[in-house]
């Protein structure tokens, strides 16, 4: 469970990490990319942060992972100076993609088609009786 420190320092650190990476997007000029900081999660001893992203469209989520994971010292060094009269130290970053989205898409689309757990129920499996 997270503490109200962890908390507050992951509401921090989300805020200023979506103007970082939307920034340089935009300042990139790259189009038709929409990129999100859905959660920021602090380890107990505040070194680590995981950060998860939900980029769009999906198919350039990879890709896009693997160039923010290899600029993850630039991005640190810019929330660094922009967190620099909050924080003494800046956790390290690890990005991860958040693709609950795309399971919940999933369990709507399960669902709409002939093999609906809820509506035919033999395809659960049976019961165990104790």
């Amino acid at each position: 469970m997270e503490t109200n420190r962890q908390k507050k320092m992951g509401a921090l650190l989300q805020n200023d990490l979506v103007d970082i990476l939307q920034g340089e997007v935009r300042k990139n000029g790259i189009s038709n990319l929409i990129i999100s900081v859905s959660k920021v999660s602090v380890t107990t001893d505040l070194a680590i942060a995981k950060v998860y992203l939900s980029i769009f469209p999906s198919a350039k989520g990879g890709e896009l992972l693997k160039s923010i994971q290899s600029n993850a010292p630039l991005i640190k060094h810019d929330l660094a100076q922009r967190v620099k009269n909050q924080l003494r130290k800046v956790p390290n970053l690890i990005f991860y993609i958040d693709d609950s989205l795309e399971y919940i898409e999933k369990i709507d689309k399960a669902l709409e088609e002939k093999e609906n757990p809820i509506e035919n129920r033999e395809l659960l499996a049976p019961r165990k009786k104790k």
